[in-house]
């Protein structure tokens, strides 16, 4: 008997930079789910909906995207399994016939805004914000023929252009991001399950939440790392919820959980940290080794622990 094809879901409409993320690392017989936001596309996987769901994680320009940063651990446990970074590119389009002159509002999702935000003030200084729930769903509303554009509330959208092909927009003016190098790294995440092996250019993600009220305690969550040699890639303070001047961390490190001086970590972050989440270890998309400072290997860990062990037994002092 064969076996139905896989269930992904990621950001939708179709058209979204995530649908572009998932089919760099999806395989071929998909069947795409999208969803109208980031917790229903990640709550898609708790429930077994879907084996796997892609989502932003974060922005060069903008910074980590926070819907998934607090949404990944919002409930039952999920695990990054990979990364993937896609080029960002916006157009404006319209309805065939547009005008740019006929554009008073725009509408797109609120990190594509800030990405374009200095070209509009400069091309486009009276226009109005919309918000919208992704960077293709407001282009999906536009090409609706039988809303007109009072209904919609906006005359154009920033989009990618295969968003604007694909819902029949016409291209208003292209190349409007205020930096053309920008880039979205997305994650491609699961339900929890065994580890994959280490590869050698690994990261992994973690989310700590700090003792509250405690001197010093970033400074003790950090030397976790420093001290056992291991390099943070990206560290972003997230409030817990429940009152003000309590956060949580998101990190990513350079490593694998199955090497010595992660774990080491880990532990060291498990004794001291009221809250500690094991978010995944996954290849980095650039696949640059990893660099292992002197005294951290794992080697030097077990010989270090063999000594240890002799000293118990007599053996060695």
């Amino acid at each position: 008997m064969t076996s139905a094809p896989p269930t992904w879901s990621f950001l939708g409409p179709t058209g979204t930079f995530s649908e572009m993320a998932l089919r760099q690392v999806a395989p071929d017989d998909v069947v795409l789910a999208p969803c109208q936001d980031i917790p229903t596309a990640l709550d898609q996987v708790r429930s077994r909906r879907a084996q796997a769901a892609v989502v932003p994680i974060e922005n060069s320009v903008e910074g980590g995207v926070n819907a998934t940063l607090d949404h990944l651990v919002a409930s039952s446990p999920l695990v990054i399994a990979a990364e993937v970074a896609v080029p960002i590119t916006f157009v404006l389009a319209g309805r065939p016939g547009t005008r740019l002159e006929d554009v008073r509002a725009v509408s797109t999702h609120p990190h594509a805004w800030a990405q374009c935000r200095g070209w509009m003030g400069h091309n486009l200084p009276e226009t109005v914000y919309v918000a919208g729930t992704s960077t293709s769903a407001p282009a999906q509303a536009l090409a609706e023929t039988g809303r007109s554009l009072e209904q919609v509330g906006f005359q154009a959208v920033l989009c990618n252009p295969l968003a604007a092909q694909d819902y029949g927009l016409e291209v208003l003016a292209a190349g409007v991001a205020d930096k053309s190098d920008a880039m979205t790294r997305f994650v491609k995440v699961t339900r929890p399950g065994r580890v994959p092996e280490v590869t050698g250019a690994d990261k992994t993600t973690l989310l700590v939440q700090l003792p509250h009220n405690r001197a010093g305690a970033l400074l003790d969550m950090l030397e976790q790392f420093s001290v056992r040699g291991v390099n943070l890639t990206r560290i972003e303070s997230r409030p817990v919820g429940d009152a003000l001047g309590r956060y949580r961390f998101s990190i990513d490190v350079e490593g694998h959980i199955r090497e010595e001086r992660i774990q080491a970590a880990v532990i060291g972050l498990h004794r001291t940290c009221p809250v500690v989440r094991f978010l995944g270890s996954y290849p980095r998309l650039d696949a640059r080794p990893v660099t292992v400072v002197a005294g951290t290997s794992d080697k030097d860990f077990q010989v270090a622990r063999a000594w240890v062990a002799d000293v118990l037994e007599g053996r060695s002092l």
